[in-house]
């Protein structure tokens, strides 16, 4: 008895000696595990897709829970509920309306124009129901962009939203030339050119489209297309396959999100992170989303207590925006328990805990395009994702050194990259192999390949260049920096400094543009601010510059502050050099060269004072 006793004593200490000794060397030990498991059960579930080539692809999982939970509130859009089985059903009109009288099969391209709506869900699934490929295009581009677009994704048919259809006016007849068919979700048009399909609604049957024309047999096959910026200047082309889509969708789900939640969703669908994420990861757990057409700071926190919202999410300015509003009573009294999205700054996020309570921020970092995810799973403070032995086993990812002068890798007299070491910031590079592919960009092979880097540490070898600059540090949390290159973020967008570059060139009076970021205090991302040499037989123009840029780029890409320069400096390999230009920000009292300010009020470029640049750096100015 006494030995007995002993025993169970000895091994009740030794569990809680190992227990303490997890806690204190390996304190993420098991939510490290439990993530795992999660990701590994999904990862088996898409390779038994590969293996039978038999795939469930997010249209497929929709009409399951549509017969599963019919019933089951979807959509939740400006007061009025959609069940699964209104969406589902207002699909299958769609597709018969496409199938019977747009002629389009499966295989066909699609461009899709619309602003947040529940018929942006219904026109996207009623055209994959078709098998057809959809191309998601950003609603802020500009005719020019818009045609390019076209080109990118092959579409002959593109659907556009009641209350953007006079956006196309100008471009029309262009569409009309180069054969596409245009289709408006009206009932009438006084366009003659132009299809409607609201009323041809009523007659259309809501039968299902054959199950054939949707099924796919491979992950690689390509269901949308979804615009982003980059170093090439005009909107590129990301090619979303199953894969990628069904590895977005599980998000939420892997985050501990159930189908008892209501996830509001206030981004815009075009986006990868709402529509991908967002309606994907509701499909996924059978859940509710509410849908916001835009967002509004003042209206957040009524609508999620009106719609008992217990997820949301955000990027890191639509939280800043809600930090931003004045205080008021029960700011805590909500039932949101977590957030996803990215981008939210450590003070942002300490603020927001103290504003709104202990919500669980969910940081995941990942391009649209990129083969490479990282998940916040602890939930630490400042940190886009975590890293550990195993992730590492199944993602190859590295962190290489980067010469912010040079602007490019650091490689050595072989010509390989350099590792960074724990703590240090380097180039963020993702290994592309046959389980982490690369699809990179339709229409374009030269965009595909500008985005890999090759013989990065062995002959032969390629990675996906991120153009992030990130650090690891001793825990294996892994923490965003900063962008490289010609792209920086403002307003959540990504900003191409070669597309601006570009516009502003077509002005007049100025020679030569150098675009870059400049960091705002209290702002997230980087200010757009540009450079300008102006033509010797010119003058400039501060209201000329203001009228070019509001009509020719998106309010996100306008430069907020330009600089007149002499001469601009070059690189050794005759680019133009950014780098001094962004460390020497906009400060009036520190730079020689005259200044100008993006003033709304007086629509001009008007002079950079220091009055002006004090009243910025206060907030007290419209950015």
């Amino acid at each position: 008895m006494f030995f007995s006793l002993g025993w169970v004593t000895a091994l009740v200490a030794g569990i809680f000696s190992l227990h303490f000794v997890q806690k204190l060397c390996f304190p993420y030990f098991w939510k490290d595990v439990f993530y795992l498991v999660k990701v590994i059960r999904y990862g088996a579930r898409l390779e038994i897709f590969k293996i039978t080539s038999k795939v469930d692809t997010i249209i497929d999982r929709f009409v399951q829970q549509a017969e599963r939970i019919p019933t089951k509130p979807f959509l939740i859009y400006e007061g009025i509920t959609y069940t699964y089985q209104d969406i589902n059903e207002r699909s299958n009109k769609l597709a018969n309306i496409f199938l019977e009288q747009g002629k389009l099969k499966k295989g066909d391209s699609v461009a899709l124009l619309m602003n947040n709506e529940p018929d942006f869900i219904c026109v996207w699934f009623g055209l994959i129901k078709l098998g057809c490929s959809v191309a998601f295009l950003n609603t802020n581009i500009k005719s020019r962009s818009l045609l390019h677009c076209f080109n990118c994704c092959g579409a002959k048919t593109l659907v556009v939203g009641a209350d953007l259809l006079d956006s196309l006016e100008d471009i029309l007849p262009g569409l009309q030339e180069d054969g596409i068919s245009v289709w408006a979700m009206k009932n009438e048009s006084s366009h003659t050119e132009v299809h409607t399909l609201l009323d041809k609604m009523h007659q259309a049957s809501d039968k299902p489209a054959p199950p054939a024309l949707r099924a796919a047999t491979s992950l690689k096959a390509a269901t949308l297309y979804i615009f982003t910026s980059g170093t090439t200047g005009l909107p590129k082309a990301a090619v979303i396959t199953h894969l990628q889509a069904l590895k977005a969708a599980a998000g939420f789900w892997a985050y501990g999100g159930s189908e008892d939640d209501v996830i509001y969703i206030p981004l815009p669908l075009y986006h990868s992170a709402a529509s991908l994420i967002g309606i994907g990861g509701t499909i996924e757990m059978g859940a509710t989303c509410v849908l916001k057409k835009k967002f509004s700071a003042s209206q957040f926190w009524n609508d999620c207590r009106k719609y008992d919202v217990t997820i949301f999410q955000y990027i890191g300015e639509l939280c800043r925006y809600l930090c931003n509003q004045p205080k008021a009573e029960g700011e805590k009294e909500h039932k949101v328990h977590m957030a996803v999205g990215n981008g939210l700054r450590q003070d942002v996020w300490r603020e927001f805990h103290r504003r709104f309570g202990e919500i669980r921020m969910c940081e995941l970092y990942g391009s649209t395009e990129g083969n490479l995810c990282f998940m916040n799973h602890i939930g630490k403070i400042g940190a886009v994702g975590r890293s550990n032995f195993f992730y590492k086993l199944l993602f190859k990812y590295d962190l290489v050194r980067y010469d912010m002068v040079r602007d490019e890798p650091v490689r050595n007299k072989q010509g390989f990259c350099q590792h960074v070491n724990k703590g240090e910031t380097g180039l963020l590079l993702s290994k592309v192999s046959a389980s982490s592919p690369f699809f990179g960009y339709a229409g374009s092979k030269q965009l595909t390949e500008k985005k890999l880097m090759r013989n990065v540490f062995v002959k032969g070898d390629a990675y996906f260049n991120t153009g992030d600059l990130m650090a690891e540090d001793a825990e294996d949390f892994i923490c965003f920096k900063d962008r490289v290159g010609d792209t920086f973020r403002w307003k959540g967008e990504n900003v191409a400094t070669t597309e601006v570059t570009e516009v502003l060139g077509m002005v007049d009076f100025i020679q030569e543009a150098n675009v870059y970021g400049v960091e705002i205090p209290g702002n997230e991302g980087r200010a757009g601010m540009a450079a300008i040499i102006v033509r010797p037989e010119c003058e400039f123009s501060g209201k000329k510059l203001f009228d070019h840029v509001l009509n020719e780029l998106p309010g996100y890409s306008r430069p907020l502050f330009i600089r007149l320069q002499e001469s601009m400096e070059m690189t050794g390999t005759f680019k133009q050099q950014k780098f001094n230009l962004v460390e020497s920000g906009f400060n009036p009292s520190t730079i020689c060269d005259p200044l100008y300010f993006l003033d709304y009020s007086e629509k001009s470029y008007v002079p950079l004072t220091d009055t002006l640049y004090s009243s910025i750096l206060a907030g007290e100015r419209k950015l």
